[in-house]
């Protein structure tokens, strides 16, 4: 799913942390930052010269275990080191671990070199450089030029969309084409299409809520 609710980092100043906790965090964000910026400009510079169906033997790899490190912050959730709720954040790490090990992986030839995965990509790419480098500044400098507080909590209206589409429409690939051979897989592809309905709405209405605290911040600020 496109985006991974989270609950908005508190100025540091406004929180008491360890410095190697917020060291930790910072760099961890700043790394992510540049892993999916990498793969942002991969996939529009290949897909733009050479077609999408070269993107996945381009960026497929790089993107799969940049996906993969995403893993940490389900730890991070359940051990307290970031205020995001663990639900959620397991929910959306999971949707996307399932795209890259258990779609996309698997049955390449089917569902990689589809312009769907690049679409998917973009999305998730995007989002992702803005919201890992929207923590990676407020972490290290205690707030946020407006203009990034606007980009982390608007574009997900584009975004997501784009992104929960490109992710079903993959599933349903793989569902209808090669899965269709392992027992029991069809059926289980299918029944990860009807959980995205309450989950994708689930995601959508947290970050809203999110959007809603957010805004009435910066308005009450600016007042």
């Amino acid at each position: 799913m496109a985006d991974r609710p989270q609950q908005p980092a508190r100025p540091a100043r406004e929180r008491k942390s360890s410095p190697v906790k917020t060291g930790y965090l910072v760099l961890y964000n700043a790394v992510s930052t540049i892993l999916w910026a990498t793969i942002l400009g991969r996939v529009l510079l290949v897909s733009s010269i050479h077609g999408t169906k070269y993107v996945f033997p381009a960026v497929g790899e790089f993107a799969k275990w940049t996906q993969t490190l995403a893993l940490l912050e389900v730890v991070h959730a359940a051990v307290g080191i970031v205020r995001a709720p663990l639900f959620t954040t397991l929910m959306q790490v999971a949707s996307r671990i399932l795209l890259i090990w258990g779609i996309v992986y698997p049955f390449p030839n089917t569902v990689a070199f589809s312009p769907i995965y690049s679409s998917m990509l973009i999305a998730w790419s995007v989002t992702e450089v803005i919201r890992y480098s929207y923590f990676a500044i407020n972490l290290s400098a205690g707030s946020v030029p407006a203009i990034w507080m606007w980009l982390r909590y608007n574009t997900f209206f584009v975004l997501y969309p784009l992104g929960i589409s490109s992710e079903c429409w993959l599933v349903w690939l793989a569902a209808t084409g090669p899965a269709k051979q392992y027992t029991g897989v069809r059926e289980a592809l299918f029944a990860i299409l009807l959980i995205y309905i309450p989950g994708s709405y689930i995601l959508f209405t947290h970050m809203m809520a999110q959007r809603r605290k957010i805004m009435r911040g910066s308005h009450a600020k600016t007042n």
